[in-house]
C-alpha cells in the first residue's frame, strides 16, 4: 500500500514529494534554505549536483509506503533512470516551511 504525496502528514515534505514526482526541478529548489544540505547513505552530497544526477535529469519518481516522526521521515520505492528501483528512506529537517536538510539511503 502506498501513501498518496497529497495525504502526506508534513506540508513541505508533501510539497517536497510532489515536486520530485512532477519533475519540477524549480518548485523543489524553492522549498530548500539557501544553505541547505543532503546526505545519500552517510555521506554529505553536494545538493544541487545531487538532486540533477539523481532526480531530475533520470525522472525520479516516489512511491511513499510509510511516514513518521510527523510526516518528516519516509519509507519510499524510489525509482530513477540510472538505479531503477530500491526501497529507501528520507528524512527531512525543516524550519520555518523550508527543508534545510535532507538524508536519504537504501532501506
Amino acid at each position: 500500500m502506498t501513501i498518496a504525496p497529497a495525504k502526506l502528514s508534513d506540508p513541505t515534505v508533501r510539497a517536497a514529494v510532489t515536486a520530485i514526482n512532477a519533475g519540477d526541478r524549480k518548485a523543489f529548489v524553492d522549498l530548500l534554505a539557501p544553505d541547505a544540505t543532503m546526505s545519500d547513505d552517510g555521506s554529505e552530497r553536494d545538493l544541487q549536483d545531487w538532486i540533477d544526477r539523481e532526480i531530475f535529469t533520470v525522472h525520479g519518481h516516489m512511491e511513499v509506503r510509510s511516514e513518521s516522526d510527523g510526516g518528516r521521515a519516509l519509507i519510499a520505492d524510489y525509482r530513477n533512470e540510472t538505479w531503477g528501483e530500491m526501497r529507501t528512506a528520507w528524512k527531512f529537517t525543516v524550519e520555518g516551511g523550508r527543508i534545510s536538510h535532507f538524508a536519504t539511503g537504501q532501506a
